[in-house]
């Protein structure tokens, strides 16, 4: 987790960098604007209102157009889900889940297949994204790079062909630079128009690089930084900047600055074999960094003054194609709140209680360190802070030990003891206003505090089992009513006392009326699992809260209806508190039958009907065909650009009087690469030895004149070795001696290289050599003439992250529409024992009911001695790859929009064998990873058939 005070700088004719404020046409304030502006409501959900819009600062938090903002992001990695109509479904579960803001990293290679080739259509709709941001009122972080080293992508986000052009990266180096500003024009010309500055957006901060091998204590680093400064300024972007170290300073002024924490952890990257995970994958990183984690995280930022705060990720998505970096798998779920098939999990508790309790009590975005505090039990620790304008009290409690800690919190004014869960945190206030009566104490956390229609509404959460106690201060008895069995309440000497057990019965419900207030209140307690179906909501005309459904994403108030649009799973009740005027609820386009209940909600006389079956079909059909044709004595390579470069960009040495195998330097990036190596006579050649350089789980494998010579894999990376981003070794075969003859010979080297490493510490380690490096014969040197051949040109849709330099990859095998009736049929297990590649092909059809939103994957199992990996083609998108003996991942996300729901699939499998097992697979299937009744209308992605002319 990143906890360091961000430096917020006003332009104001300098060129200071760090968290900068500055405005076109007198939109900003900067560091300039109002002074002690008091507690009070926050800004309402931005959007593209096309209104002027003022940005400032204090040290206690952002201030947009005169209120105090706490901004608590969620990131979302766009580039993750190659689908966009699913990024407004991420977007509204964010939303929901209590974020006001989304942090969005946006990669140079993802958008950019060639130098001076910026690409933002289709799945690279920079646009269309920030649209949907502003239209589901999110705040924008954008984060451009060039650099991202913490979003675990191939070369840190850097372009493949930029591994092999001149300059070194991340520094001013001007050769570096003329790259960058080319890139930057790009992202930027998308950017200024969706500014909230000027209301074209919601784009609200700016972060250029990432990762802290750049800092601006440094000469060099401040040089580069401040050209990036500059350049995000000279493009009309006005709203305030950042860079990821924090260590920048104000010029000298002084100022305070609000804190910021760029990238709480919300979970935790699982390197290939599961180092993290302890091998169980990214179901054991949650169980790991659950919901009392996220918890402990965020509470203890709070409780240090962040204001900013983003959480890393919020949902993760999946590292299709050649997207990620050597240290991760395709999976990128993360462990996070959202899961890679979009089902929100236990863990979007901690996020939406705190995010709607921010938004609600404007007294947490000014807090000042007050009197210490100890709890009797020292096993719990206590953070004492206070708002110097309402006097509310806050203590953020946390207990590290291994067992729930009860104990009294003296001088708090807290009378009874207060519990907290075993590794985890609780947030409580005292004196504070709650809506029109005042909150005594509460050991509960509180998680919103909002009027809704006539009446003020609050509620409380906490663990199931924790027993939660309410004390308002009431100088008059009001009229209580418990509208549940579980709670209990007395009134003693001015004050209202109200126990309820949390997760008894599901939501408890108390209605106060008179006393000090002629506005009734509704009291609600909930523990994390009932807090999960409740859903606060804001319109032009008021607030709503929404009890019942899975998910509440949109409101639409017109006349006397509320129209309600969102998920249900199960035989599910819906209760609305609603504005005034609202007498009747619609729930997705369907109107619903309700009463007005005692708590002044409308409740829904019967239940939803339950989610229809979801059934999917038994893979069947296949067919397959073994390739690698590139082995063989007679392949025509001509067409193969020559490998005989003698100098080269990488990091990695040219091997003296060898000519120079990088495949980055031949514009072969991503995915598998074919060396073919002619030579005459192998007489006293005993052996071959192919020196190579990969990412992690890279491989290797040869032959001799159409013979395997056998294959070379990398080791399987353990805790000290998970982030390493290169790896080199050699491997050596020996040649058959009645391989030993004169005449010419041919050589064949299939590289699987992986991914790129990052450029964490700005050392170009980005341009490691991937493939081959050099060739070496036992016994006997050898003069070999070497081709070389990757991946085609990209596909115009897909782009140069999703296809290798695999024959079948070329040829189109794996695109929709190829027609394989001339393949063998294929049935599973398969047995053979083949070093190379065999491709499995088969269709299938969907008729998912056109309500439901279905995430689905594909599994694959197998026995886990066999050695072999496979690439997933769905409908031509590369959808990942299973490496059997490795793991840990066996099912693989299928998007909504690559995959036809209610249509036909293309399903391809390019199986890579060492043949030192029988190859695989053996189980492929489809799996229901979760269904609703809703979601968002998903529009089909272009997935392009068999090229014309081949």
């Amino acid at each position: 987790m990143e906890l360091s005070r961000r430096t917020f700088t006003a332009l104001a004719g300098t060129a200071a960098l760090g968290l900068a404020l500055a405005g076109s046409g007198g939109a900003a304030t900067g560091a300039h604007g109002p002074r002690g502006v008091p507690t009070g409501p926050p800004p309402p959900p931005p959007s593209a209102d096309g209104k002027r819009h003022r940005i400032g600062h204090d040290r206690y938090s952002l201030l947009v157009d005169g209120r105090r903002l706490v901004l608590w992001s969620g990131e979302l990695h766009p580039f993750r889900l190659p689908s966009p109509s699913l990024w407004r479904d991420v977007l509204q579960k964010l939303r929901a889940g209590g974020c006001n803001a989304v942090s969005v990293p946006v990669p140079w290679n993802y958008h950019s297949p060639a130098p001076g080739t910026y690409d933002f259509t289709g799945v690279r709709d920079l646009d269309l994204f920030l649209t949907m941001a502003a239209e589901e009122r999110l705040y924008v972080i954008l984060r451009p790079g060039p650099y991202l080293g913490s979003a675990d992508l191939d070369a840190g986000g850097l372009p493949g062909w930029l591994t092999a052009a001149e300059g070194r990266a991340r520094t001013a180096d001007p050769r570096y630079l003329r790259h960058v500003d080319e890139w930057l024009s790009a992202v930027n010309r998308i950017a200024v128009r969706h500014l909230f500055t000027a209301g074209g957006g919601t784009v609200l901060l700016y972060q250029f690089e990432d990762g802290s091998g750049v800092s601006i204590g440094d000469p060099a680093g401040r040089a580069y930084l401040t050209h990036l400064y500059d350049k995000a300024r000279a493009d009309r972007i006005d709203v305030p900047l950042f860079h990821a170290d924090g260590r920048f300073d104000e010029g000298g002024t002084g100022r305070l600055t609000p804190s910021f924490v760029a990238a709480a952890a919300g979970g935790a990257a699982d390197p290939w074999g599961g180092a993290t995970s302890g091998g169980k994958g990214y179901a054991e990183v949650r169980r790991t960094h659950d919901a009392a984690h996220e918890r402990r995280d965020h509470l203890t930022s709070l409780a240090a003054g962040a204001t900013v705060h983003n959480v890393r990720v919020a949902f993760g998505g999946t590292s299709w194609g050649w997207l990620p970096s050597p240290g991760v798998y395709t999976s990128y779920d993360y462990g996070a709140a959202i899961t890679e098939g979009r089902r929100p999990t236990p863990k979007l508790a901690a996020l939406q209680q705190l995010g709607h309790l921010l938004r609600t009590v404007p007294d947490l975005a000014r807090l000042d360190p007050a009197k210490e505090v100890r709890a009797e039990d020292g096993r719990l620790k206590v953070r004492h802070l206070a708002n110097p304008d309402t006097g509310a009290q806050v203590y953020v409690l946390h207990n590290d030990s291994e067992e729930p800690v009860d104990s009294m919190l003296p001088d708090t004014g807290i009378d009874v003891p207060v519990t907290v869960g075993a590794r985890d945190a609780k947030l409580l206030v005292t004196g504070l206003e709650l809506g029109r009566r005042k909150l005594a104490y509460s050991t509960a956390q509180p998680m919103l505090n909002t009027t809704v229609g006539r009446q003020d509404i609050a509620l409380f959460t906490g663990r199931r089992g924790e027993t939660a106690q309410v004390a308002l201060d009431c100088d008059t008895e009001p009229v209580t009513n418990r509208l549940d069995d579980e709670p209990g309440w007395s009134y003693d000497r001015g004050r209202l006392n109200v126990v309820v057990p949390l997760g008894v019965g599901g939501l408890s419900r108390v209605l106060v009326e008179g006393g000090d207030s002629e506005t009734p209140m509704v009291l609600l307690f909930a523990d994390d699992a009932t807090a999960l179906h409740l859903w606060p909501y804001e319109t032009p005309s008021g607030s709503l809260l929404v009890h019942g459904p899975a998910l509440l994403r949109s409101v639409t108030l017109r006349g006397s209806t509320a129209h309600l649009v969102g998920d249900h799973v199960g035989r599910m009740g819906l209760e609305v508190w609603a504005p005034r005027g609202i007498t009747a609820v619609t729930w997705n386009g369907q109107p619903v039958r309700t009463r007005v209940s005692r708590a002044g909600s409308l409740v829904m006389e019967r239940l939803m009907p339950d989610v229809p079956e979801v059934r999917l079909p038994a893979l069947k059909g296949w067919r397959r065909q073994a390739e690698n044709p590139e082995s063989g004595v007679d392949f025509d390579d001509s067409a193969w650009p020559a490998a005989d470069l003698t100098s080269s960009h990488s990091t990695t040495p040219v091997p003296e009087g060898g000519p120079v195998l990088f495949a980055d330097d031949y514009g072969f990036h991503h995915g598998d690469v074919w060396y073919r190596g002619r030579f005459e006579d192998t007489r006293g050649v005993e052996s071959v030895s192919l020196s190579y350089s990969t990412g992690t789980q890279g491989l290797l494998m040869a032959w001799l004149d159409g013979r395997p010579l056998g294959t070379h894999r990398m080791p399987v990376p353990d805790e000290d070795t998970a982030d390493r981003g290169t790896w080199t070794a050699t491997a050596s075969f020996d040649v058959p001696e009645k391989r030993r003859e004169r005449g010419p010979h041919v050589l064949s080297v299939l590289v699987r290289p992986m991914q790129h490493d990052g450029d964490e510490r700005a050392e170009d380690t980005h341009k490691a050599a991937r493939g081959l490096v050099a060739v070496e014969f036992g016994g006997r040197s050898r003069s070999v003439e070497w081709r070389i051949q990757g991946a085609t040109a990209p596909d115009r849709v897909r782009g140069p992250l999703n296809n290798g330099g695999l024959y079948g990859e070329r040829e189109g095998w794996h695109l929709p529409g190829f027609d394989d009736r001339e393949w063998r049929t294929a049935e599973f297990p398969r047995e053979v024992r083949r070093q190379g590649v065999t491709w499995c092909r088969t269709g299938f059809r969907l008729d998912v009911p056109t309500d439901v939103d279905a995430s689905i994957g594909l599994t694959i199992d197998d026995d886990p001695e066999r050695a072999y990996r496979v690439q997933i083609f769905l409908n031509g998108w590369n959808m990942g790859q299973y490496i059997n003996d490795v793991g840990p991942q066996h099912t693989f996300v299928l998007p909504n929009g690559i995959l036809r729901t209610r249509g036909t699939n293309t399903l391809a499998l390019a199986v890579l064998s060492d043949g030192t097992t029988p190859s695989g697979p053996r189980d492929v299937r489809l799996t229901l990873l979760g269904a609703v009744r809703g979601g968002v209308p998903v529009e089909a992605v272009d997935s392009p058939g068999r090229r014309p002319g081949r």
